[in-house]
């Protein structure tokens, strides 16, 4: 008969309560982001830190991660952005109280490493249930994390499910604020679902396109199982996984796949509802020893219940035996604050914009900073000044989000731009819908317009540029703006 205990949770020592979940966060190049992210000189700019509101990305996924009670994190980035990332999450900028171990891997822009690829190579630091995270991903303040916690909690408890997704409709931009120099808008994916029972059952993946672009390709056996589906083709992933630790098995199994969302979440869908599969693969899922989470998710919420051996051996058994492999799914919308990856230079700039569209600016309380903004200084309400910024006479900002360290010349007007830190405008200089990369320098009377600069980029005096991607050519590419030797000894 088992026993029914009363415990203060105040006096249960730390190591009684196993380590529940482990956060795998993915920092990657953020090639999607170039110019912002091209390197200035022999210095990367990381996704992971490029400033939304002046607040690095990463620090929106770390507060995420902590409000949800999740202690450690295994953070992975390229190894050439080691240093910076490091120096940033040991700084005082960073607020987190998280326990993070910083891993890297060595990888080239032109050999794409994916998400597959860095799961098997550090399965080992994964000992437990893990939450797989974009370094990109900012969520609105109605999606916790721990929303997705409790349904896979629920979820595995109940029927054994491996996974649990996020996803959210995509938006169309309004008319006429597309700028098209900067891009393509993100695609969707086409996604069959069951709403009775919150169950991903169909990933369409690029290979699904190749072969039939104009139709969509189900199994009987899916429909047999699941009559009533939904079909949507206007969500996109949120790249944010909840899975079992025997997902990482059931990854071994497959080492061609890349990719989590186009190659390996598309086949996990399968095992559910496909015999052949579940009879190949299941077996990988069914011998974990312990089904970590089911335990420990009981453990963690009442520390009430201490179960007997035989207790706990049935519903070990129980459990493998009704295991449904499914992939549950939550889908967010709210057409207000939608979630958002910033993963484009379009959400780049719509994520600025909408943070400015909550925000009041105010002179800064600090009289040092305060000193360097001109009294005669027009700076709309709708508008951020970072630190230790210095505004001359007559400038004019509206709309716009100005990083630290930066200084603005005399006459100076600014619209709805987003300027990293340590930019150099001159007097006279106009802006208009741009994202300046930091250390950017536009000279006296330049006007740019739905531009994106790399970092350290110079405009010219009185030059005039609209709709361009400026990246600093090969002769510049140094912090200095000089010739490197070896590029000098080559002019020779």
């Amino acid at each position: 008969m088992p026993l029914a205990i009363i415990m203060d949770l105040d006096i249960v020592k730390p190591d009684l309560v196993t380590r529940e979940f482990l956060a795998v966060l993915f920092a990657g190049f953020g090639t999607d982001l170039a110019p912002l992210t091209s390197d200035y000189g022999d210095e990367p700019c990381p996704k992971s830190l490029l400033p939304v509101a002046n607040k690095p990305l990463l620090e929106y996924v770390l507060s995420w991660l902590e409000h949800s009670g999740i202690k450690d994190v295994l953070l992975i980035c390229p190894a050439s952005h080691r240093s910076s990332v490091y120096h940033h999450i040991h700084s005082d900028v960073s607020s987190s109280s998280l326990r993070i171990d910083l891993q890297t891997y060595d990888e080239s822009l032109d050999d794409n490493i994916g998400t597959c690829t860095l799961l098997r190579q550090f399965a080992n630091r994964i000992s437990e249930d893990f939450v797989v995270l974009p370094c990109d991903f900012i969520p609105p303040p109605d999606l916790p994390l721990s929303l997705l916690l409790n349904k896979f909690r629920v979820d595995t408890l109940s029927d054994g499910c491996l996974a649990t997704t996020c996803w959210y409709p995509s938006r169309t931009p309004e008319k006429g604020t597309h700028i098209e120099e900067w891009g393509p808008l993100p695609t969707t994916t086409s996604i069959v679902w069951d709403p009775a029972t919150s169950t991903l059952l169909h990933v369409d993946t690029p290979d699904d396109k190749d072969r039939n672009a104009e139709e969509l390709e189900l199994k009987m056996s899916l429909l047999s199982r699941h009559p009533h589906l939904k079909l949507s083709t206007s969500l996109e992933d949120s790249h944010v996984y909840v899975c079992r630790r025997s997902v990482l098995d059931l990854l071994a199994e497959k080492p061609s796949f890349t990719s989590l969302r186009e190659e390996f979440i598309p086949w996990l869908c399968k095992i559910q509802y496909r015999q052949s599969k579940r009879a190949k693969y299941g077996k990988a899922v069914e011998e974990v020893s312990e089904p970590t989470s089911q335990s420990l998710s009981l453990r963690h919420s009442s520390l009430l219940y201490i179960p007997s051996p035989e207790d706990s051996e049935e519903a070990e058994t129980r459990l493998a035996s009704q295991a449904s492999f499914r992939v549950g799914l939550i889908v967010h919308r709210n057409p207000e604050n939608p979630p958002m990856r910033i993963n484009t230079l379009h959400s780049f700039y719509e994520m600025n914009k909408r943070i400015l569209g909550t925000t009041t600016y105010s002179l800064p309380s600090n009289p040092k900073d305060r000193a360097l903004i001109d009294q005669r200084a027009q700076i709309s309400a709708d508008s951020i000044v970072g630190e230790s910024t210095q505004i001359s006479e007559r400038t004019t900002i509206k709309r716009s989000i100005i990083g630290r360290h930066c200084i603005i010349g005399k006459m100076v007007k600014i619209t709805s731009c987003v300027l990293l830190d340590h930019c150099v405008i001159e007097d006279g200089a106009k802006l208009d819908n741009c994202i300046l990369g930091k250390n950017t320098q536009v000279g006296s009377r330049a006007e740019l317009t739905k531009c994106v600069t790399q970092a350290g980029y110079e405009v010219a005096a009185g030059e005039i540029v609209k709709g361009e991607k400026l990246e600093v050519s090969d002769w510049m590419a140094t912090p200095d703006g000089n010739l490197s030797e070896d590029s000098a000894d080559t002019e020779e």
